[in-house]
């Protein structure tokens, strides 16, 4: 469930009463985990798989009511204010017209005992804060034209560029650490009475960076990128029996030649930062580690990229050996190879089973449910699949008599719920369910389409749908199944 999904009077949902709420909700299911989108801001097409940071925290899920309660912003300056007429959708562009402007006026208001400990959160975090904050007052300075279209002296960061604009721009900076310093205050705060319910948090960090990001203006010699800073390959995948053009995603890709040569330290300080969100951090688009797709840059589809070789095993053993303690799941969808299956093997990390690529009445799917392994998460499906009931409601006949007899389906209950039940019975040490499939939604709730360019990450939770009954039965099937930590 991603937080954007929580209900709120504000157009998102975001860290205040819903997300404790939530919180309540999945300990009385007898859930032990809440897996998440990225929490970095968004953009262009509100894909959290594309931020301008990949430390920041999006400030959508600062919480207003919680800024009133501290004094910060008055309730008579949240009236009337439109945040997008459907509360089952998020309107990113109401939420972005009117966000910033509040987060402004608790700025503005801020008593010096608050700005001096945000100027010791700033100091703590200097270490991306400070490139974060101001790439985006230049932003705000230049119109919110990507960097890549900024004067030559401050996109490439000539000398005394970097020392003008920090000058210039100092109160924008200030704002920007601000508005981190409460996204991370907050965070910590619900991140605390989450862990003392016994939830943690599984938290998706994408593979690639967005080429409009702090991370690529300021240390651009860890991509593959010419003397002027413009790619010259570009990330995607190839064609396949869904897209014959491929998927063109256009992420600069890195130097992993570069990146090795001094121990992967941008990578170590990446999972840093999400390990400071995150309890278990999945990385996204695993298998790009063992190879990716490279695409020339300018080209309009990815049909001419090429394989080239990732950091594979040595990457996974830095990280392992600079996070001992952390856990990691590999999202290993896609494009399998031997070279992925070994690299998965060799990590130790778990894999992922989805339900839905199982039930081919024709096909012996190593996604069935009893082909999973122990050492796998299972998932119904995930962010970029349908709904279950959708899926179902999509299958042939011989499919569905298929999954009828395979899961033992007798009509007593929906097919979804003996979906649940069938992932809840899998081997997999964990299983994952996404909150449109346990309220059993349809196909227009769907997170996102890949390859469809609007209309993705809208989906909200209603009020008072994650019901006490609803939790009693999760809690049930969670207990009969034997998953629910003592």
């Amino acid at each position: 469930m991603a937080l954007s999904s929580l209900p709120s009077r504000y157009g998102i949902g975001t860290m205040g009463r819903a997300a404790y709420e939530f919180v309540d909700f999945l300990a009385q299911a007898k859930q032990s985990w809440w897996q998440l989108l990225p929490l970095g801001p968004t953009t262009y097409g509100d894909s959290p798989y594309s931020s301008p940071s990949s430390f920041a925290g999006n400030p959508y899920f600062i919480d207003p009511d919680m800024l009133v309660s501290e004094g910060l912003l008055e309730r008579a300056e949240l009236e009337g204010i439109d945040w997008g007429g459907d509360s089952a959708r998020v309107d990113y562009a109401a939420v972005y017209e009117h966000r910033f402007d509040i987060l402004r006026r608790a700025f503005e208001r801020a008593p010096s005992e608050l700005l001096e400990e945000a100027e010791k959160f700033h100091l703590d975090n200097r270490s991306w804060l400070d490139n974060y904050a101001l790439y985006m007052s230049l932003k705000v300075n230049f119109g919110q034209v990507s960097w890549t279209e900024w004067p030559d002296d401050i996109r490439l960061r000539k000398t005394g560029a970097v020392e003008y604009y920090t000058e210039k721009l100092s109160g924008e900076i200030s704002f920007w650490i601000f508005v981190q310093f409460l996204f991370f205050r907050q965070w910590n705060a619900l991140k605390s009475y989450a862990h003392g319910k016994g939830i943690r948090f599984i938290g998706d960090i994408p593979i690639y960076m967005a080429m409009d990001s702090a991370e690529v203006w300021s240390e651009p010699e860890f991509f593959l990128l010419d003397e002027n800073c413009v790619p010259t390959v570009v990330s995607g995948v190839p064609p396949d029996e869904f897209t014959e053009d491929g998927q063109l995603w256009g992420n600069p890709i890195y130097d992993w030649e570069k990146m090795r040569s001094d121990g992967f330290r941008w990578w170590k300080r990446r999972i840093g930062g999400a390990s400071a969100l995150f309890d278990v951090i999945r990385i996204d688009h695993f298998r790009g580690l063992a190879s990716y797709w490279a695409v020339p840059y300018g080209d309009k589809t990815a049909r001419n990229g090429v394989w080239r070789e990732g950091p594979g095993i040595g990457l996974v053993r830095a990280l392992k050996e600079w996070f001992p303690t952390l856990d990691f799941i590999a999202e290993d969808l896609g494009y399998p190879t031997p070279e992925v299956a070994k690299l998965v093997e060799d990590s130790g990390f778990p894999g992922m089973n989805v339900l839905q690529f199982g039930f081919e009445a024709d096909n012996d799917s190593m996604f069935m449910p009893h082909y999973i392994r122990i050492n796998n998460v299972c998932y119904i499906g995930t962010h970029d699949n349908d709904t279950a009931v959708g899926w179902l409601d999509s299958l042939s006949g011989e499919d569905l008599e298929f999954f009828d007899e395979y899961t033992h389906h007798t009509g007593d209950e929906s097919r979804c719920r003996t979906l649940i039940r069938t992932g809840m019975a899998s081997p997999a040490r964990l299983f994952v369910l996404t909150m449109q499939d346990a309220l059993e939604l349809p196909s227009d709730c769907r997170m996102n389409t890949p390859g469809s360019p609007s209309g993705n990450w809208r989906w909200r939770m209603l009020p008072g749908a994650a019901s006490h009954e609803l939790a009693r039965e999760l809690a049930h099937l969670t207990c009969l199944y034997r998953r629910a930590e003592q």
